[in-house]
Protein backbone atom coordinates (compact mmCIF):
# COMPACT_ATOMS: atom_id res chain seq x y z
CA UNK A 1 0.00 0.00 0.00
CA UNK A 2 1.20 3.50 -0.78
CA UNK A 3 0.35 6.84 0.84
CA UNK A 4 0.94 10.44 -0.15
CA UNK A 5 0.57 12.14 3.21
CA UNK A 6 2.84 15.04 4.11
CA UNK A 7 3.11 14.16 7.81
CA UNK A 8 5.04 17.29 8.80
CA UNK A 9 2.73 19.88 7.21
CA UNK A 10 -0.63 18.09 7.52
CA UNK A 11 -2.67 18.64 10.72
CA UNK A 12 -2.40 15.62 13.02
CA UNK A 13 -6.20 15.21 13.01
CA UNK A 14 -6.15 14.71 9.25
CA UNK A 15 -3.13 12.39 9.44
CA UNK A 16 -4.84 10.00 11.86
CA UNK A 17 -8.14 10.13 9.97
CA UNK A 18 -6.39 9.42 6.67
CA UNK A 19 -4.57 6.37 8.05
CA UNK A 20 -7.72 4.92 9.63
CA UNK A 21 -9.84 5.55 6.54
CA UNK A 22 -7.26 4.04 4.17
CA UNK A 23 -7.01 0.93 6.36
CA UNK A 24 -10.79 0.54 6.59
CA UNK A 25 -11.26 0.90 2.82
CA UNK A 26 -8.52 -1.70 2.24
CA UNK A 27 -10.37 -4.18 4.44
CA UNK A 28 -7.69 -4.18 7.15
CA UNK A 29 -8.30 -5.82 10.52
CA UNK A 30 -5.57 -3.99 12.46
CA UNK A 31 -3.35 -0.89 12.31
CA UNK A 32 0.03 -1.04 14.10
CA UNK A 33 2.07 1.97 15.17
CA UNK A 34 5.61 0.72 15.94
CA UNK A 35 8.45 2.85 17.30
CA UNK A 36 11.71 2.65 15.35
CA UNK A 37 14.90 4.64 15.87
CA UNK A 38 14.26 6.77 12.80
CA UNK A 39 10.44 6.92 12.69
CA UNK A 40 7.05 5.66 13.80
CA UNK A 41 6.28 2.84 11.39
CA UNK A 42 2.64 2.29 10.43
CA UNK A 43 1.70 -1.22 9.36
CA UNK A 44 -1.71 -2.48 8.26
CA UNK A 45 -2.87 -6.11 8.57
CA UNK A 46 -4.81 -7.22 5.52
CA UNK A 47 -6.01 -10.82 5.20
CA UNK A 48 -3.78 -11.79 8.11
CA UNK A 49 -0.59 -10.28 6.64
CA UNK A 50 1.10 -7.12 8.01
CA UNK A 51 1.95 -4.64 5.25
CA UNK A 52 4.12 -1.52 5.64
CA UNK A 53 2.02 1.59 5.05
CA UNK A 54 3.95 4.68 6.16
CA UNK A 55 6.91 6.02 8.14
CA UNK A 56 5.92 8.95 10.36
CA UNK A 57 8.85 11.28 11.17
CA UNK A 58 10.01 11.43 14.78
CA UNK A 59 9.18 15.13 15.12
CA UNK A 60 5.44 14.45 14.80
CA UNK A 61 5.06 10.89 16.05
CA UNK A 62 4.16 11.89 19.63
CA UNK A 63 1.37 14.09 18.28
CA UNK A 64 -0.05 11.12 16.36
CA UNK A 65 0.07 8.85 19.43
CA UNK A 66 -1.57 11.52 21.59
CA UNK A 67 -4.34 12.08 19.03
CA UNK A 68 -5.18 8.38 18.93
CA UNK A 69 -5.25 8.23 22.75
CA UNK A 70 -7.61 11.20 22.90
CA UNK A 71 -9.94 9.66 20.32
CA UNK A 72 -10.05 6.36 22.22
CA UNK A 73 -10.62 7.91 25.63
CA UNK A 74 -7.25 7.01 27.12
CA UNK A 75 -5.32 8.98 29.72
CA UNK A 76 -2.77 10.93 27.68
CA UNK A 77 -0.62 11.67 30.76
CA UNK A 78 -0.14 7.96 31.52
CA UNK A 79 2.65 6.47 29.43
CA UNK A 80 4.00 3.83 31.80
CA UNK A 81 1.02 1.42 31.92
CA UNK A 82 -0.93 -0.42 29.21
CA UNK A 83 -4.32 1.08 28.37
CA UNK A 84 -7.38 0.05 26.39
CA UNK A 85 -9.86 2.26 24.61
CA UNK A 86 -12.46 2.38 21.87
CA UNK A 87 -13.34 4.62 18.94
CA UNK A 88 -16.76 4.85 17.30
CA UNK A 89 -16.91 7.37 14.50
CA UNK A 90 -17.98 8.08 10.93
CA UNK A 91 -15.26 8.70 8.35
CA UNK A 92 -15.64 9.04 4.61
CA UNK A 93 -19.15 7.62 4.71
CA UNK A 94 -18.07 4.59 6.77
CA UNK A 95 -19.37 3.83 10.27
CA UNK A 96 -16.30 2.58 12.12
CA UNK A 97 -16.10 0.67 15.39
CA UNK A 98 -12.55 0.20 16.69
CA UNK A 99 -10.73 -1.13 19.74
CA UNK A 100 -7.44 0.54 20.70
CA UNK A 101 -4.61 -0.84 22.82
CA UNK A 102 -1.46 0.92 24.01
CA UNK A 103 1.63 -0.88 25.28
CA UNK A 104 4.63 0.91 26.84
CA UNK A 105 7.81 -0.29 25.12
CA UNK A 106 11.41 0.78 25.57
CA UNK A 107 11.15 3.22 22.64
CA UNK A 108 7.64 4.54 23.32
CA UNK A 109 3.98 3.57 23.36
CA UNK A 110 3.05 1.02 20.73
CA UNK A 111 -0.53 1.50 19.56
CA UNK A 112 -2.68 -1.12 17.86
CA UNK A 113 -6.12 -0.27 16.46
CA UNK A 114 -8.42 -3.21 15.74
CA UNK A 115 -11.13 -2.45 13.17
CA UNK A 116 -14.23 -4.48 13.97
CA UNK A 117 -16.29 -5.74 11.06
CA UNK A 118 -19.34 -7.85 11.84
CA UNK A 119 -21.01 -7.54 8.46
CA UNK A 120 -20.77 -11.33 8.05
CA UNK A 121 -22.49 -11.82 11.42
CA UNK A 122 -25.32 -9.54 10.35
CA UNK A 123 -25.78 -11.57 7.17
CA UNK A 124 -26.19 -14.81 9.11
CA UNK A 125 -24.83 -18.35 9.32
CA UNK A 126 -25.56 -18.96 5.65
CA UNK A 127 -22.74 -16.58 4.66
CA UNK A 128 -19.98 -18.18 6.77
CA UNK A 129 -19.11 -20.81 4.12
CA UNK A 130 -20.11 -23.85 6.20
CA UNK A 131 -20.29 -27.01 4.11
CA UNK A 132 -23.80 -28.43 3.70
CA UNK A 133 -23.09 -31.22 6.18
CA UNK A 134 -21.63 -28.86 8.79
CA UNK A 135 -24.48 -26.37 8.28
CA UNK A 136 -27.04 -29.07 9.10
CA UNK A 137 -25.12 -29.92 12.29
CA UNK A 138 -25.10 -26.24 13.32
CA UNK A 139 -28.85 -25.95 12.85
CA UNK A 140 -29.37 -29.07 14.94
CA UNK A 141 -27.12 -27.69 17.72
CA UNK A 142 -28.84 -24.34 18.05
CA UNK A 143 -32.30 -25.89 17.80
CA UNK A 144 -31.72 -27.74 21.10
CA UNK A 145 -33.49 -26.18 24.13
CA UNK A 146 -30.42 -26.57 26.33
CA UNK A 147 -26.75 -27.52 26.25
CA UNK A 148 -23.48 -25.70 25.66
CA UNK A 149 -22.08 -24.90 22.20
CA UNK A 150 -18.44 -23.82 21.98
CA UNK A 151 -16.74 -21.96 19.14
CA UNK A 152 -12.98 -22.43 19.39
CA UNK A 153 -9.84 -21.17 17.71
CA UNK A 154 -6.89 -18.85 18.14
CA UNK A 155 -7.16 -15.09 18.65
CA UNK A 156 -8.37 -13.46 15.44
CA UNK A 157 -9.84 -16.64 13.96
CA UNK A 158 -13.36 -15.23 13.63
CA UNK A 159 -14.92 -16.80 16.74
CA UNK A 160 -16.92 -13.68 17.63
CA UNK A 161 -18.28 -13.42 14.08
CA UNK A 162 -19.51 -17.02 14.24
CA UNK A 163 -21.07 -16.66 17.71
CA UNK A 164 -22.85 -13.43 16.71
CA UNK A 165 -24.25 -15.15 13.63
CA UNK A 166 -25.66 -17.89 15.90
CA UNK A 167 -27.26 -15.19 18.07
CA UNK A 168 -28.83 -13.60 15.00
CA UNK A 169 -30.42 -16.94 14.13
CA UNK A 170 -31.66 -17.44 17.71
CA UNK A 171 -32.97 -13.87 18.09
CA UNK A 172 -36.63 -14.62 17.41
CA UNK A 173 -39.89 -13.52 18.99
CA UNK A 174 -40.61 -15.17 22.33
CA UNK A 175 -36.95 -15.75 23.27
CA UNK A 176 -34.99 -14.06 26.06
CA UNK A 177 -31.31 -13.77 25.05
CA UNK A 178 -28.68 -12.36 27.41
CA UNK A 179 -24.96 -11.93 26.68
CA UNK A 180 -21.97 -11.34 28.97
CA UNK A 181 -19.19 -9.59 27.05
CA UNK A 182 -15.87 -7.86 27.57
CA UNK A 183 -16.43 -5.49 25.86
CA UNK A 184 -19.78 -5.47 24.01
CA UNK A 185 -18.51 -5.58 20.42
CA UNK A 186 -21.72 -5.41 18.39
CA UNK A 187 -25.07 -3.97 19.44
CA UNK A 188 -27.91 -6.31 18.51
CA UNK A 189 -31.52 -5.17 18.74
CA UNK A 190 -33.62 -7.44 20.94
CA UNK A 191 -30.72 -8.91 22.94
CA UNK A 192 -29.82 -7.94 26.51
CA UNK A 193 -26.07 -7.31 26.48
CA UNK A 194 -24.05 -6.94 29.69
CA UNK A 195 -20.51 -5.55 29.72
CA UNK A 196 -18.32 -6.82 32.56
CA UNK A 197 -16.32 -4.42 34.70
CA UNK A 198 -13.80 -6.19 36.89
CA UNK A 199 -12.79 -2.93 38.59
CA UNK A 200 -16.11 -2.86 40.46
CA UNK A 201 -16.43 -6.62 40.90
CA UNK A 202 -18.70 -7.15 37.90
CA UNK A 203 -16.87 -10.17 36.47
CA UNK A 204 -18.13 -13.03 34.31
CA UNK A 205 -18.96 -15.32 37.23
CA UNK A 206 -20.91 -12.59 39.10
CA UNK A 207 -22.95 -11.65 36.02
CA UNK A 208 -23.65 -15.30 35.18
CA UNK A 209 -25.10 -15.97 38.62
CA UNK A 210 -27.45 -13.00 38.21
CA UNK A 211 -28.41 -13.96 34.67
CA UNK A 212 -29.75 -17.30 35.85
CA UNK A 213 -32.38 -15.36 37.82
CA UNK A 214 -33.43 -13.41 34.71
CA UNK A 215 -35.34 -16.30 33.08
CA UNK A 216 -33.07 -16.56 29.99
CA UNK A 217 -33.57 -18.97 27.09
CA UNK A 218 -30.14 -18.35 25.57
CA UNK A 219 -26.96 -17.15 27.30
CA UNK A 220 -23.85 -16.06 25.42
CA UNK A 221 -20.57 -15.84 27.34
CA UNK A 222 -17.93 -13.88 25.43
CA UNK A 223 -15.13 -16.23 26.50
CA UNK A 224 -14.57 -18.99 29.04
CA UNK A 225 -11.38 -17.82 30.73
CA UNK A 226 -11.25 -19.65 34.05
CA UNK A 227 -12.53 -22.67 35.97
CA UNK A 228 -15.28 -20.78 37.79
CA UNK A 229 -16.81 -19.43 34.57
CA UNK A 230 -16.55 -22.86 32.90
CA UNK A 231 -18.30 -24.59 35.79
CA UNK A 232 -21.13 -22.05 36.01
CA UNK A 233 -21.62 -22.13 32.21
CA UNK A 234 -21.84 -25.93 32.16
CA UNK A 235 -24.25 -26.01 35.11
CA UNK A 236 -26.41 -23.34 33.44
CA UNK A 237 -26.64 -25.46 30.29
CA UNK A 238 -28.01 -28.51 32.14
CA UNK A 239 -30.71 -26.50 33.92
CA UNK A 240 -32.66 -25.66 30.79
CA UNK A 241 -30.56 -22.97 29.07
CA UNK A 242 -28.76 -22.91 25.74
CA UNK A 243 -25.26 -21.52 26.35
CA UNK A 244 -22.91 -20.20 23.64
CA UNK A 245 -19.29 -19.37 24.33
CA UNK A 246 -15.76 -19.31 22.92
CA UNK A 247 -12.55 -21.01 23.97
CA UNK A 248 -8.91 -20.81 22.82
CA UNK A 249 -8.34 -24.37 21.61
CA UNK A 250 -7.41 -25.82 18.23
CA UNK A 251 -9.90 -28.63 17.67
CA UNK A 252 -12.72 -30.66 19.18
CA UNK A 253 -10.55 -33.10 21.10
CA UNK A 254 -8.40 -30.45 22.78
CA UNK A 255 -11.57 -28.53 23.69
CA UNK A 256 -12.89 -31.48 25.70
CA UNK A 257 -9.49 -31.82 27.41
CA UNK A 258 -9.33 -28.11 28.23
CA UNK A 259 -12.74 -28.16 29.92
CA UNK A 260 -11.72 -31.16 31.99
CA UNK A 261 -8.52 -29.33 32.96
CA UNK A 262 -10.76 -26.46 34.13
CA UNK A 263 -12.16 -28.88 36.73
CA UNK A 264 -15.53 -29.34 35.05
CA UNK A 265 -16.95 -32.64 36.33
CA UNK A 266 -16.94 -35.36 33.69
CA UNK A 267 -20.56 -36.33 34.21
CA UNK A 268 -21.63 -32.68 33.88
CA UNK A 269 -19.55 -32.14 30.72
CA UNK A 270 -20.83 -35.36 29.17
CA UNK A 271 -24.46 -34.33 29.66
CA UNK A 272 -24.05 -30.60 28.92
CA UNK A 273 -21.83 -30.44 25.83
CA UNK A 274 -23.93 -30.18 22.64
CA UNK A 275 -21.36 -29.30 20.01
CA UNK A 276 -17.98 -27.78 19.18
CA UNK A 277 -17.15 -25.59 16.20
CA UNK A 278 -13.38 -25.20 15.64
CA UNK A 279 -12.10 -22.82 13.01
CA UNK A 280 -9.10 -21.11 11.44
CA UNK A 281 -9.03 -18.32 8.86
CA UNK A 282 -7.46 -18.89 5.45
CA UNK A 283 -6.91 -16.22 2.82
CA UNK A 284 -9.56 -16.31 0.10
CA UNK A 285 -8.47 -16.43 -3.54
CA UNK A 286 -9.22 -13.34 -5.59
CA UNK A 287 -12.09 -14.16 -7.94
CA UNK A 288 -10.77 -11.76 -10.58
CA UNK A 289 -7.30 -13.22 -11.11
CA UNK A 290 -7.14 -16.79 -9.77
CA UNK A 291 -6.19 -19.36 -12.39
CA UNK A 292 -6.45 -23.11 -12.83
CA UNK A 293 -3.39 -25.34 -12.79
CA UNK A 294 -2.71 -29.08 -12.78
CA UNK A 295 -2.24 -30.77 -9.39
CA UNK A 296 1.19 -32.24 -8.68
CA UNK A 297 1.69 -35.84 -7.45
CA UNK A 298 1.91 -34.78 -3.78
CA UNK A 299 -1.38 -32.86 -4.01
CA UNK A 300 -3.09 -35.72 -5.85
CA UNK A 301 -2.06 -38.06 -3.04
CA UNK A 302 -3.40 -35.66 -0.40
CA UNK A 303 -6.83 -35.55 -2.02
CA UNK A 304 -6.88 -39.34 -2.35
CA UNK A 305 -5.69 -39.89 1.21
CA UNK A 306 -7.93 -37.45 3.04
CA UNK A 307 -10.97 -37.10 0.74
CA UNK A 308 -10.81 -40.33 -1.27
CA UNK A 309 -11.10 -38.22 -4.42
CA UNK A 310 -9.11 -37.86 -7.65
CA UNK A 311 -8.51 -34.14 -8.20
CA UNK A 312 -6.60 -33.11 -11.31
CA UNK A 313 -6.93 -29.32 -11.18
CA UNK A 314 -6.88 -26.63 -8.49
CA UNK A 315 -6.86 -22.85 -8.45
CA UNK A 316 -3.77 -20.83 -7.51
CA UNK A 317 -3.21 -17.13 -6.67
CA UNK A 318 -1.93 -14.75 -9.34
CA UNK A 319 -2.21 -11.12 -8.22
CA UNK A 320 -3.94 -8.06 -9.66
CA UNK A 321 -4.71 -4.42 -8.68
CA UNK A 322 -7.88 -5.60 -6.90
CA UNK A 323 -6.15 -7.94 -4.44
CA UNK A 324 -3.12 -8.61 -2.27
CA UNK A 325 -0.79 -11.21 -3.85
CA UNK A 326 -3.71 -13.09 -5.35
CA UNK A 327 -5.90 -13.09 -2.24
CA UNK A 328 -8.84 -10.92 -1.25
CA UNK A 329 -10.58 -11.43 2.08
CA UNK A 330 -10.53 -14.48 4.30
CA UNK A 331 -12.61 -17.62 4.71
CA UNK A 332 -13.03 -19.95 7.70
CA UNK A 333 -11.92 -23.58 7.69
CA UNK A 334 -14.31 -25.34 10.05
CA UNK A 335 -14.53 -28.54 12.06
CA UNK A 336 -17.97 -29.21 13.54
CA UNK A 337 -18.51 -31.92 16.15
CA UNK A 338 -22.09 -32.74 17.12
CA UNK A 339 -21.81 -34.66 20.39
CA UNK A 340 -23.30 -38.16 20.01
CA UNK A 341 -24.47 -40.51 22.79
CA UNK A 342 -21.35 -42.64 22.23
CA UNK A 343 -19.05 -39.64 22.72
CA UNK A 344 -20.98 -38.64 25.87
CA UNK A 345 -20.49 -42.14 27.27
CA UNK A 346 -16.80 -42.08 26.35
CA UNK A 347 -16.22 -38.76 28.15
CA UNK A 348 -18.05 -39.99 31.23
CA UNK A 349 -16.19 -43.33 31.20
CA UNK A 350 -12.73 -41.66 31.13
CA UNK A 351 -11.88 -43.22 27.77
CA UNK A 352 -8.14 -42.84 26.97
CA UNK A 353 -7.23 -39.94 24.70
CA UNK A 354 -6.15 -42.14 21.77
CA UNK A 355 -9.41 -44.08 21.82
CA UNK A 356 -11.49 -40.92 22.19
CA UNK A 357 -9.65 -39.39 19.21
CA UNK A 358 -10.40 -42.45 17.11
CA UNK A 359 -14.07 -42.22 18.10
CA UNK A 360 -14.36 -38.49 17.41
CA UNK A 361 -12.53 -38.53 14.09
CA UNK A 362 -13.91 -41.91 13.09
CA UNK A 363 -17.42 -40.45 13.12
CA UNK A 364 -18.87 -38.07 10.54
CA UNK A 365 -16.56 -35.20 11.56
CA UNK A 366 -14.97 -33.28 8.71
CA UNK A 367 -11.58 -32.14 10.02
CA UNK A 368 -10.13 -28.69 9.42
CA UNK A 369 -7.77 -30.20 6.86
CA UNK A 370 -10.56 -31.98 4.99
CA UNK A 371 -12.80 -28.90 5.05
CA UNK A 372 -9.89 -26.87 3.68
CA UNK A 373 -9.31 -29.35 0.86
CA UNK A 374 -13.00 -29.22 -0.09
CA UNK A 375 -12.72 -25.43 -0.25
CA UNK A 376 -9.62 -25.77 -2.45
CA UNK A 377 -11.66 -27.87 -4.87
CA UNK A 378 -14.38 -25.19 -4.82
CA UNK A 379 -11.80 -22.54 -5.75
CA UNK A 380 -12.22 -20.59 -2.51
CA UNK A 381 -8.64 -20.88 -1.26
CA UNK A 382 -5.30 -22.38 -2.26
CA UNK A 383 -3.80 -25.67 -1.19
CA UNK A 384 -0.71 -23.87 0.17
CA UNK A 385 -2.95 -21.87 2.55
CA UNK A 386 -4.65 -25.03 3.80
CA UNK A 387 -1.36 -26.88 4.37
CA UNK A 388 0.14 -23.88 6.18
CA UNK A 389 -2.80 -23.66 8.57
CA UNK A 390 -3.46 -27.33 9.26
CA UNK A 391 -0.37 -29.48 8.85
CA UNK A 392 0.86 -28.88 12.41
CA UNK A 393 -2.03 -30.58 14.19
CA UNK A 394 -5.03 -31.42 12.03
CA UNK A 395 -3.24 -33.71 9.60
CA UNK A 396 -2.63 -36.09 12.50
CA UNK A 397 -6.32 -36.05 13.34
CA UNK A 398 -7.23 -36.58 9.70
CA UNK A 399 -4.84 -39.52 9.57
CA UNK A 400 -6.60 -41.07 12.57
CA UNK A 401 -9.93 -40.65 10.84
CA UNK A 402 -8.67 -42.29 7.66
CA UNK A 403 -7.35 -45.27 9.64
CA UNK A 404 -10.68 -45.60 11.46
CA UNK A 405 -12.64 -45.42 8.19
CA UNK A 406 -10.46 -48.11 6.62
CA UNK A 407 -10.81 -50.28 9.71
CA UNK A 408 -14.58 -49.96 9.69
CA UNK A 409 -14.83 -50.84 6.01
CA UNK A 410 -12.82 -54.04 6.46
CA UNK A 411 -14.88 -55.26 9.43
Amino acid sequence: MQNNIDFVNTPVVDVVNSIILAAAKAGASDIHFDHMDSCLKVRIRIDGILNDYADIPNEVKNNVITRIKILSGMNITETRLPQDGAIKTELGGLDLDMRVSSLPTKKGEKIVIRILDYSRSMQGIEYLFFSEENYKKILKMIAAPNGIILVTGATGSGKSTTVYSFLQKLNVKGTNLITVEDPVEMDIEGINQVQVNSDIGLDFATVLRSILRQDPNVIMIFEIRDSETAQIAVRASITGHLVLSTLHTNNSLTTIERLLDMEVERYLLASALSGIVSQKLARKLCDKCKKVRETNPYEKEMFRKFLNMDVNQVYEPVGCPECSSGYHGRIALQEVLLISPDIRDAINARMPKAELRAMVYGSDVITLLQDGLYKVIAGLTSISEVIKLTEADDEVNAEEKVKSMIKNKTQ
